[in-house]
């Protein structure tokens, strides 16, 4: 959103096929995980995609109208989260790996 943040989450994945459940518990730092489970308590909160350029994708999103919401980096890639909630119901975050997952 903007702005650094220390937020941390527990996340717990579950794959079904090529399909990934992903529960994440936040912390109690800002983020979009955090803002979502005050606003609307526990439920779906994204669709994600994996892609590669990552900049390049992030670039088209925002200049199709959906905001950048949270992004970072994690051993193996990176990810970010875009404000498509009022479009699609969920935010769509994008995920990209150093090499194939």
């Amino acid at each position: 959103m903007g702005k650094p943040t220390d937020a941390r989450g527990k996340l717990a994945f579950f794959k079904f096929g090529n399909t990934t459940l992903e529960l994440i518990e936040p912390d109690h730092e800002p983020s979009c995980w955090r803002e979502f489970l005050d606003r609307n308590g526990p439920g779906f909160h994204h669709f994600a995609f994996k892609v590669k350029g990552m900049k390049e994708k992030t670039a088209a999103f925002e200049k199709d109208g959906y905001p950048l919401l949270q992004k970072g980096e994690f051993t193996g890639g990176r990810y970010a989260y875009f404000d498509t909630e009022k479009q699609f119901g969920a935010l769509i975050e994008l995920l990209e790996f150093d090499k194939a997952a």
